[in-house]
């Protein structure tokens, strides 16, 4: 069903599978790998019969940061030219970190550089527990700018300064002990752990109450906090009126066991 080179697209149960598929070069990020994961997620927005979406990589890794020939070929770009490469880099990690279905990603042999940010910008993450991980751009000469946005407000000023500035390699351990990640599974367990986790999701959870919160956290975190609390209260008292909420209430108070995914 995929109508792209670079990935792979599925779905099935109401989950979307994104598939980094460039195993000959680690899954490395690339143009047109950018481009195709922001049409992919611009395609799933639309498609209701998706609700969860798990992103992972085909081969030995996740992904290994920018493709070499890409970052030759940056070399020789004028400023407009890597303004515009920039851009839509920045407009892939702002289509994830605001997508309003969940995000999954499921992170196996290494996650390095922009695959790292790529990784870890998604809602969940879970790791096989050999996955190694790292923000080595400084290690390069370069300097992980449009990430290190994200990471900041994932993990804190220290932890990001401390992981952005080195350009240490942590293991899956270390990466659950900084908030990279949600949890840890055996290389073997990895992929039925974190399918299962989705379904959970999807059976437990209401989608639009998902949605509404991420768009909640998203749009208050930087506000004064009278002014998010502001916020907060008109968007208690418009979730009160959804259909989900009085089905939700309704369950709840005739002591019904419901599944949102029925």
């Amino acid at each position: 069903m995929s109508q792209y080179q670079t990935i792979i697209y599925n779905k099935t149960e109401r989950i979307g599978i994104i598939q980094l598929n460039r195993p000959e070069k680690r899954n490395a990020l690339n143009a047109q790998m950018v481009q195709e994961l922001t049409l992919v997620l611009s395609e799933i927005e639309n498609d209701d019969s998706v609700q969860v979406v798990i992103l992972k990589g085909e081969g030995k890794v996740f992904c290994a940061g920018a493709d070499l020939q890409y970052i030759q070929d940056l070399q020789k770009f004028s400023y407009e030219e890597n303004l515009a490469d920039s851009e839509a880099l920045k407009e892939l990690f702002l289509s994830i970190y605001s997508f309003p279905k969940v995000i999954i990603s499921q992170v196996h042999g290494a996650a390095i550089a922009g695959g790292c940010g790529l990784a870890t910008l998604c809602d969940f993450a879970f790791a096989s527990e050999s996955t190694k991980f790292s923000y080595s751009e400084v290690k390069i000469g370069f300097i992980p700018a449009i990430v290190s946005i994200f990471l900041t407000r994932k993990v804190g000023e220290g932890k990001a300064m401390q992981l952005l500035l080195s350009g240490q390699i942590i293991m899956a351990n270390k990466a659950l002990e900084y908030g990279l990640i949600n949890g840890i599974c055996s290389d073997e367990d990895l992929e039925d752990e974190v399918v299962a986790f989705a379904k959970k999701l999807i059976k437990e959870t209401s989608m639009e109450a998902k949605a509404n919160t991420k768009h909640l956290i998203h749009t208050t975190w930087h506000l004064p906090i009278e002014d998010a609390l502001n916020v907060a209260v008109k968007a208690n008292a418009a979730a009160r009126a959804t259909d989900d909420c009085k089905k939700g209430i309704a369950s709840f108070l005739n002591k019904e066991k419901l599944q949102w995914d029925e």
